[in-house]
């Protein structure tokens, strides 16, 4: 099937949702993501859906679907109900997947967590999402006790690692709940997906709390295909990507979503994620597609094993996450001349891509997908802009966005204005040919005395500097000023930078507020 990338994929799904839709007689069903993901999994059994590059262990889909069909009927058997919330804290493995998949089919809400988080990082989040069960690493259990502990909270924690003496294995729940489960019966939950919640995903907050964007089934089928608009073959539209973003990243949740209904097979890993175990997946997997942050991208081309990773395989690289410049773009595209490179801007709350960058000018984070509504307003007086080159706030609507921050009614009132649309809190403008560009977060601009200075701008200049690994720009207060910029240079190893090195390269390149 092929054509323009966006029609297509709208077409391949409809094609499928059609038939679950057909199946059940139930219209809001092509909505219904564990009725969509079974149907899937069952259609294509012998496809390998993951492979864990740790390992080399391979997962069909066959086996995919019986784990989490088994999953389903334990967390049935215990007690988990319609909308209450898992939580999911572990690396990139085979059985990472599953609970998803077993709570999307019984309309229960999945949580994934950083498995790094500290007891108190840890207890905001869970005194948030109330979970009924945390599955985790044998490494997380103390700290997900303690925290739990903190909170007078009670919820059953299933590892994903050898049984101990007071924590259930995941292996041993799931061979609990096997006996007399006939799989190819199973049939998932009735719920309506416009309004049943699916997946709770952590985003930043002004106040340092964490804060937990709410996606319904219906945003998440409406969200996450977009983020392959520059393909136009379904299924199939390539054969592996490389995963590298945690669990607890949108850019993780929609491969473990759309792998198994768009066919293709996803090369991840329990390990660590490091340049040089990434430049191992590449070379000996060749995956044709994946999805990086420009930071994580620029870590590996100052790595010195670069040089030994063949980026050939690669024909789709999306660049997302954060400001992407000019000089990480044209090493991308130096590294992988034949690869169809997108910047893919985005947000949580709009549960994927907003726009496709493909036929748009370098550095343009490209034209918004006409399943938006967008405008841009002014940052003082909040009225629409409508001349080009003049810069504002984003602001959204469209099926694909929130409703709400999970039991947080004041952050979701912020977060929409009178009219409903979502204020994005990212500064952008377009030129007259409506390509959009990004400037910065607004939260993120400094204010000194009467000049607004975009940290994204100084960091921009010091990341070109021989010898810098990485940099981050924020604001300091002062009494007088304001806000003075403060930059956090990170060196390579072997380079000493002096602090002076930095201001003087800052203060010849740029006005003298920044």
């Amino acid at each position: 099937m092929y054509g323009h990338g966006y029609d297509t994929m709208c077409r391949y799904l409809h094609e499928i949702t059609s038939r679950v839709v057909a199946d059940s007689g139930i219209a809001s069903d092509k909505y219904h993501i564990g009725k969509i993901l079974l149907r899937s999994l069952q259609d294509a059994p012998h496809y390998i859906l993951q492979i864990d590059g740790a390992t080399d262990k391979r997962d069909t889909f066959k086996s995919a679907l019986e784990r989490s069909v088994r999953c389903a009927a334990g967390l049935s058997n215990i007690g988990v109900k319609y909308q209450d919330v898992i939580v999911v804290m572990a690396p990139n493995h085979i059985d990472l997947c599953i609970p998803f998949y077993a709570s999307f089919y019984l309309g229960i809400t999945v949580s994934g967590m950083d498995m790094n988080l500290g007891v108190n990082e840890l207890r905001d989040s869970l005194k948030i999402t109330a979970p009924k069960v945390i599955f985790c690493e044998n490494s997380n259990v103390k700290t997900v006790q303690k925290a739990l502990n903190l909170l007078n909270m009670s919820s059953q924690v299933i590892t994903f690692g050898e049984k101990n003496e007071h924590i259930m294995s995941f292996t041993e729940f799931l061979e609990k709940h096997a006996d007399d489960l006939n799989i190819d019966k199973f049939k998932p939950a009735e719920f309506d997906p416009e309004v049943t919640k699916g997946l709770l995903t952590s985003t930043s907050g002004t106040t340092g709390l964490p804060k937990y964007a709410a996606l319904t089934h219906a945003n998440i089928i409406h969200g996450f295909p977009t983020f392959i608009v520059c393909n136009t073959k379904f299924p199939s539209p390539f054969d592996m990507t490389l995963v590298v973003s945690p669990i607890q990243w949108i850019s993780a949740l929609l491969q473990i979503v759309l792998s198994p209904i768009l066919r293709y097979t996803r090369i991840q890993t329990s390990s660590l994620v490091t340049p040089d175990h990434v430049f191992t997946l590449i070379n000996k997997y060749k995956p044709e597609h994946t999805i990086m942050s420009p930071t994580f991208l620029t870590t590996l081309f100052k790595s010195n094993e670069i040089n030994k990773c063949n980026f050939n395989s690669f024909k789709y690289i999306l660049i997302g996450g954060s400001a992407v410049s000019k000089e990480v773009l044209n090493k991308v595209k130096n590294l992988t001349p034949n690869a169809c490179t997108q910047i893919g801007y985005g947000l949580t709350e709009a549960s994927a891509l907003v726009a496709n960058s493909v036929y748009s000018p370098p550095g343009s984070i490209g034209v918004p997908l006409k399943c938006f509504e967008v405008k841009i307003v002014d940052l003082t007086t909040n009225k629409d802009i409508s001349e080009p080159n003049v810069p504002g706030e984003l602001r959204l609507k469209g099926r694909s966005v929130i409703k709400e921050y999970y039991n947080n009614p004041e952050m979701t009132a912020a977060a929409f204005d009178e009219d409903g649309w979502l204020k994005t809190g990212d500064i952008l403008y377009r030129d007259e040919y409506f390509n959009y560009y990004f400037v910065d977060r607004l939260k993120s601009l400094l204010k000194y005395r009467s000049h607004q200075v975009s940290p994204v701008e100084i960091e921009r200049i010091i990341i070109k500097y021989p010898g810098v690994l990485d940099v981050a720009v924020t604001g300091i207060p002062d009494e007088e000023c304001g806000e003075l910029p403060v930059a956090f240079v990170i060196p390579l190893d072997g380079h000493n930078i002096t602090a002076q090195e930095i201001k003087d390269l800052v203060e010849g390149l740029v006005h003298s507020s920044k």
